[in-house]
């Protein structure tokens, strides 16, 4: 059952998707405001299609952040870089930059302004990284970052990335950990989904200009917060 739902799942959204693109390629003459929304209908669609041909829903516990703020999240799967659209006011999220390089769907998401980052370009990368951030920091939009870097199984519990504690610095911004378990039912290599309830938890805001050392701990602790109940006795 659960390989012909996820079959039912990428028989409907990945056409759906293809049209979103060509209504948001239509959008573009009317400007970014008219791509985003295009972007956020996509993103309540990918919401639907999850919920009923899947059935994974999510849930949220703490307060979801609102206006400009670093949200320094867990990554276990594609389902939050875009649930996260539908949860939170049209968020940039740093991406690596082989998704932006995508045909047409690259291109329409710089449009939306997701921030590209080329991780193996060191200190050159770095910047462009800032400057956009900075970008969507005057815009007034939550910048999500996946503080680890890439997706991880259910788990592990990576370093975070040095990208992490330089835009905190460069920002001044209150960051807001996210713990999530998507990889228990969206599995990073395999096709085949699982129902249930994804959890997003949102931390407690942690204020600008501490320590490197200490916000990295701080974020590493918070966004490992559901492992650490799961590895618990019951």
């Amino acid at each position: 059952m659960r390989a012909i739902r996820s079959l039912l799942f990428m028989i409907v959204f990945y056409p759906a998707t293809l049209i979103a693109v060509l209504i948001a390629l239509a959008a573009v003459p009317f400007g970014a405001a008219a791509v985003r929304n295009v972007s956020m209908r996509w993103a309540a669609l990918f919401s639907w299609c999850a919920a009923t041909l899947l059935g994974i829903s999510s849930r949220v516990e703490g307060r979801v952040p609102e206006g400009p703020v670093l949200i320094a999240a867990k990554h276990q799967s594609m389902y939050e870089t875009i649930e996260l659209c539908v949860l939170l006011r049209i968020p940039a999220i740093v991406m690596k930059r082989e998704l932006a390089r995508i045909p047409l769907w690259g291109w329409l998401a710089r449009r939306y302004g997701i921030i590209p980052v080329d991780r193996s370009a060191g200190a050159p990368a770095l910047r462009l990284l800032l400057k956009a951030a900075a970008q969507t920091k005057r815009e007034g939009r939550p910048i999500i970052i996946f503080a680890e870097g890439t997706r991880v199984a259910p788990g592990e519990q990576p370093a975070l990335q040095p990208g992490f504690a330089g835009l905190y610095r460069a920002l001044n911004l209150t960051v807001v950990p996210l713990a999530l378990d998507s990889g228990r039912l969206w599995p990073r290599r395999s096709w085949i989904k699982a129902p249930g309830t994804i959890t997003f938890r949102f931390g407690d805001p942690i204020p600008p200009g501490l320590p490197r050392d200490e916000i990295e701990a701080r974020v590493h602790q918070a966004i490992n917060a559901l492992e650490a109940a799961e590895s618990q006795p019951a």
